[in-house]
């Protein structure tokens, strides 16, 4: 969950190499989580993350050095149904706090083609900590048209298992496996 698709997107890019890592901030207003569930077999149940805060390092002479971390509030989680988004942060998931986040911190990048990567890190979510892997697409990288500073997107996938994280009331019946997308941009930071 821990969007972390800039170091994919940023190690992918073609520019030249440079001596050492450059920093990226993520651009929040263009940036989030989808998600969906089975629930029950009758629907696919959708909601997302927004709000977030994070930084790759990249290293264009050695992408596999790159290293990017995630974070974003777990209230910002949205479904489109109240009620259902307050029993998702009830005691039977996530009993969250306003100021409890989601983290991600790569601790691997492995460069699978010409604008993807495999991204593997540590996701904290509800007070646990598992290894995740993100398949990561880097949709385009360069000068931002109206910015005017250098910009990168990308997307990735995974599927998390809720229950690894402790909020797997209901399952099997509400699917434990949970489809993740994310689509991030990312601006060269100043200075």
């Amino acid at each position: 969950m821990k969007t972390i698709l800039f170091a994919a997107a940023v190690a992918l890019t073609a520019a030249p190499a440079f001596a050492e890592a450059e920093k990226y901030v993520l651009d929040a207003s263009h940036s989030q989580i989808v998600f969906n569930y089975s629930h029950l077999g009758y629907s696919t149940t959708w909601g997302m993350f927004s709000g977030f805060d994070g930084e790759i390092m990249f290293d264009q002479a050695n992408p596999a050095a790159s290293s990017v971390s995630v974070s974003f509030p777990v209230m910002t989680m949205f479904t489109g149904w109240e009620k259902r988004d307050a029993h998702l942060f009830s005691a039977d998931f996530f009993d969250a706090a306003e100021d409890e986040m989601v983290t991600f911190a790569s601790t691997g990048i492995e460069v699978t083609g010409d604008n993807t990567a495999k991204i593997t890190g540590d996701l904290t979510l509800n007070g646990v900590t598992k290894p995740v892997v993100l398949d990561a697409v880097m949709n385009q990288s360069g000068d931002h048209p109206m910015a005017k500073t250098p910009w990168a997107g990308f997307d990735a996938t995974t599927t998390l298992v809720r229950s690894d994280f402790g909020v797997g009331a209901f399952a099997p019946f509400v699917s434990d496996e949970v489809q993740v997308m994310i689509s991030i941009e990312a601006s060269k930071a100043d200075g």
